[in-house]
């Protein structure tokens, strides 16, 4: 059995919340009503993981998760509003150690327990078997840049031995990143991009599983946090060196060329693919376009197998591959599809990331 807490001041999500995971028949519910209680639930109860909504009186949702993560570790989903100032604060969630968070619809609670039950449930399974990162704390950037340790899978420098013709646009700069992540990815870019230095030569698209309403803000948060520019690709963008380009929520992202130039396009989104911003497509997109000896691809933390299979098709014709290792993987679903499919160069704790990508494009 599952032991959960779920934290809200509203009496009647509670009971919605409660009925729904009763009806799982594997989990052991007990609720709170504020963050007070949460925090004194945390340490009497011993749940395996937490739902916690952000706003409520007394304590709110980020106070008492600060707590909880002092006095008891624990994952903990956050229960989030669709608005940006919702938004800001999941970021700072976390940012303080949360592992996920669910959006709540807008509409009557009933109508919107429906419209997250498949995403709630799922969350909260993943969650409880997740790893729990210390809290992050300001100025990452600043953060000392440790040397490399990894571990080599197969030959990073092999020759491209490409299965069909590339056709390659007259690109902007000498090649390309793209970083595929899901579940923990906030937390852990913000661990990576703030270490790419000013000057970097190549643009870095970045697919991250992330509501519509939740992309800006992120796009912005990053770019108060990072020495590059990073901006949402929200409509065609040229890609520039030194530009990280977050994929907007609620669309895919592609590679495309116009008047001989590399592009960025959000595009509705593709229902041949379970997640988005879809990775796969992303790196698909990459396949038909740039030359794979000059693409890096990141592969971060995250649930499922999204892009694991277009990552690895770049290796084969001669791009360099980063999993993240299962050691600071939140959820090591993602990379771990990566390396089962012999896609990944090297395996890397994500504190190893940048510096591994900095020494390649360099």
């Amino acid at each position: 059995m599952i032991k959960l807490l779920i934290v809200d001041d509203s009496a009647l999500m509670r009971r919605q919340l409660s009925a729904l995971f009763e009806a799982e028949g594997d989990f052991t519910i007990r609720l709170a009503r504020n963050g007070q209680e949460a925090v004194q639930e945390n340490n009497a109860f011993q749940p395996d993981v937490i739902t916690l909504d952000i706003n409520m009186p007394e304590m709110d949702g980020l106070t008492a998760l600060s707590m909880i993560m002092v006095e008891r570790p624990v994952p903990v989903v956050m229960v989030s509003s669709l608005t940006e100032k919702g938004a800001l604060a999941t970021f700072e969630a976390l940012n303080l150690g949360a592992v996920d968070y669910v959006v709540k619809p807008g509409g009557t609670i009933s109508l919107s327990i429906d419209l997250i039950r498949e995403a709630i449930v799922g969350k909260v399974r993943v969650a409880a078997k997740a790893r729990i990162k210390p809290a992050s704390r300001t100025g990452t950037a600043s953060a000392t840049r440790p040397g490399v340790v990894r571990r080599t899978v197969g030959n990073e420098n092999a020759a491209a031995s490409p299965t069909a013709p590339i056709r390659r646009a007259s690109a902007q700069s000498r090649g390309l990143v793209i970083i595929g992540v899901s579940t923990g990815g906030p937390r852990t870019l913000e661990s990576i991009l703030p270490l790419l230095p000013a000057g970097f030569p190549w643009p870095v698209l970045v697919a991250q599983h992330m509501p519509a309403s939740f992309t800006r803000p992120f796009a912005q948060r990053m770019d108060g946090l990072c020495a590059l520019n990073v901006v949402e690709a929200s409509r065609p963008m040229t890609l520039e060196p030194g530009t990280v380009y977050i994929g907007k929520g609620g669309a895919d992202m592609v590679v495309a060329e116009r008047m001989g130039k590399l592009t960025v396009l959000p595009k509705p989104e593709n229902a041949a693919y379970l997640w988005h911003p879809s990775v796969e497509l992303l790196g698909r997109s990459v396949l038909e376009l740039v030359d794979p000896t000059q693409v890096v691809a990141v592969m971060l933390t995250g649930m499922g197998y999204d892009g694991a299979d277009a990552f690895t098709e770049l290796k084969k014709r001669g791009a360099r591959t980063i999993a993240e290792s299962e050691d600071s993987a939140v959820v090591f679903g993602m990379p771990s599809e990566l390396f089962a499919r012999g896609g990944a160069s090297v395996v890397l704790h994500c504190a190893k990331i940048a510096l591994q990508i900095n020494s390649w494009v360099s």
